[in-house]
């Protein structure tokens, strides 16, 4: 049976470029020869543009459609070819006719959810250009919902007691933190949630706690949100976030490392995913790939999935036939047939196996979608309408104001590496550092001017005195005194000496700890193409793990001084595994710039944590 579901149009035009810019990169380029999608014979390609999280469920399915007789067409036959892109960066790529993409222009798109289908129809439009997508078919469905360990749960009265934003807000207020429900050990009440220009859960999550707010489950306002006590409360919420990211795996995979040490009740008390994210967590996926030869193991903690009592919305996964001018009568042909592929009862029960709830209601709610993975087949009972596309763009625009407050220090290596030309077959192109300034600056703008931003750059030799291995640029202080200041500073960089790693990150960390301050998110921002080099020929080891050893104490419940280092590796001589261990110890993130060309987008997916 083929189900058509038209959600509301959703208008986030002006976080779209922002989020392309952090989420444009997706690749596989439809998979290779390994997967079984490589060769297509003499079939017709139809390329399909899927969100990350079902790409292994999408490839799956397409490797037995193109086996089947499904693929017949009158004329030939149809080979389907998936590949991963994220659902703001792929609006993007499909508003500017993809162009200057190595992935092929897609025939099928299916984002997480269909307000994305919205955005791109609204930036069409707006350029004088016909929609792309129309009514769509539903994939498959996941609810947004609050993750809590299963002991915090309890603690609140799950799973006789209804719990919703309210709680949230209340806990997030409260001085005595988890102590006033009987937990001192717990210490203060911290959420985890990803910036809505960025991430659907992040999206989603704004949306109920604002429904919640203004004591509503449909027909949301501008002049709601203009209430003081719809203000408040988001304000409320907001104060409790660890700090935000462009991606729920960020806060789950924290959540899984720091079970194993027996701390994930000090690293988050709860954080807004879907329902999907929770049966992974528990069963030992927490990232929802299994890589060759990875072994699952459980949480020694589980998660359990709240459904906010105040309601809450589904991720659809539409499957939307593109009206492009480069899909040509049988590629539309060959995609419509996947499309009804998809939707056979017998492939719906596969979207069970990877957590996902069918999108063919004939299709009965089975395991995994069960209590033993944390979740309640039952729920959600109550569903929020999305809101109209004026509200939903004064909506983000108010949220950018409303966020919690960040107090960043941007440490940059201005090392000599940082001179090498990005591209070694061109030497007079730009170099890493002309390249990164470009990227730091143009990040900027993504810090309020309430924020606060200081700039450190390393190098061994800097300064007045010959041991010093970092110059303080720009104090930290407000983005309103510091903006312009900070992009002439980065303009002027220029590469010194060695790469003084380990001492670098471990005294910004202590200045940075020194001057903590508990209403903000306290991060360092640590950009390095290399590995540590301090001209000293001892054994550096000893300074790597004194490090992790401090990183670990002070984010780990010790002192409930959060300060997160998010690292990036600029190049292909960055030491990931380095830079991994830190970002682990600090419960922040890693991100990966290897092509020196992409730093622009690395650095505003890091940005979006604050």
């Amino acid at each position: 049976m083929r189900i058509t579901r038209t959600i509301r149009a959703v208008a986030l035009g002006t976080a779209l470029a922002i989020v392309a810019a952090a989420c444009g990169g997706g690749g596989g380029g439809g998979g290779g020869d390994e997967d079984g999608l490589g060769d297509p014979g003499d079939c017709t390609v139809v390329d399909v543009a899927v969100s990350s999280e079902k790409i292994d469920l999408m490839r799956a399915l397409a490797k037995e459609f193109n086996a089947s007789d499904a693929s017949d067409l009158d004329d030939g036959c149809a080979f389907v070819r998936p590949y991963p892109k994220s659902s703001g960066g792929a609006a993007e790529l499909l508003a500017n006719g993809w162009t200057g993409d190595s992935d092929p222009a897609p025939v099928i798109w299916s984002p997480a959810a269909s307000s994305w289908g919205a955005i791109l129809n609204q930036r069409l439009s707006e350029a004088g250009e016909a929609a792309m997508t129309g009514d769509a078919v539903s994939f498959m469905l996941t609810p947004l919902v609050i993750a809590m360990p299963k002991p915090m749960a309890q603690a609140l009265g799950w799973p006789d007691t209804p719990i919703g934003w309210r709680d949230i807000a209340e806990l997030a207020t409260s001085p005595d933190g988890w102590a006033s429900k009987g937990h001192p050990e717990w210490g203060s009440f911290k959420l985890g949630k990803t910036n809505p220009n960025f991430s659907t859960s992040g999206l989603s999550a704004l949306i109920g706690q604002t429904y919640a707010a203004a004591g509503k489950t449909r027909d949301l306002s501008t002049e709601d949100l203009k209430r003081a006590e719809v203000t408040d409360f988001s304000q409320d919420v907001e104060s409790a976030v660890v700090h935000y990211g462009d991606i729920t795996m960020t806060f789950l995979n924290n959540w899984f490392r720091t079970d194993r040490g027996g701390t994930s009740l000090n690293y988050a008390s709860a954080v807004a995913v879907e329902e999907k994210s929770v049966i992974d967590y528990n069963q030992g996926n927490p990232d929802g790939v299994l890589e060759p030869g990875e072994q699952v193991r459980k949480p020694k903690v589980p998660l359990v999935a709240i459904y906010p009592e105040e309601g809450t919305l589904y991720s659809d996964n539409p499957l939307y036939v593109l009206k492009a001018d480069w899909v040509d009568a049988t590629e539309r042909a060959g995609a419509e047939a996947f499309v009804e592929f998809v939707q056979l009862a017998a492939n719906q029960e596969k979207v069970l196996e990877y957590g996902f709830r069918p999108g063919n209601p004939d299709v009965a709610l089975s395991s995994p979608i069960s209590e033993a993975n944390g979740v309640d087949p039952d729920q959600p009972s109550k569903l929020l309408q999305v809101p109209q596309p004026a509200v939903m763009v004064a909506l983000l625009d108010r949220w950018k104001e409303q966020r919690k407050e960040a107090r960043v220090m941007l440490v940059l290596d201005v090392s000599g590496s940082m001179q090498d030309p990005t591209d070694p077959a061109d030497p007079s192109g730009p170099s890493k550092l002309e390249l990164a300034q470009k990227a730091a600056i143009e990040s900027l703008g993504e810090f309020k001017s309430t924020d606060d931003v200081g700039l450190r750059v390393f190098s061994t030799n800097l300064g007045p005195q010959s041991d010093q291995d970092y110059l303080d640029v720009l104090p930290i202080q407000p983005m309103a005194d510091n903006r312009e200041a900070l992009k002439n500073r980065i303009r002027d960089l220029v590469p010194r000496n060695g790469t003084p790693l380990y001492t670098v990150t471990s005294e910004a960390y202590d200045a940075m700890l020194a001057s903590y301050d508990p209403t903000r998110i306290n991060a360092i921002v640590l950009l390095t193409d290399g590995t540590n080099d301090d001209g000293d020929d001892s054994d550096d080891s000893d300074q790597l793990q004194a490090l992790l050893t401090k990183l670990k104490a002070n984010n780990n419940g010790e002192n409930d001084k959060p300060v997160r280092v998010f690292a990036i590796g600029y190049g292909t001589e960055a030491n990931r595994d380095v830079l991994e261990q830190i970002t682990d110890a600090s419960n922040a993130a890693y991100y990966s710039a290897s092509d020196p060309e992409t730093i622009t987008k690395v650095f505003t997916a890091v940005i979006s944590n604050f």
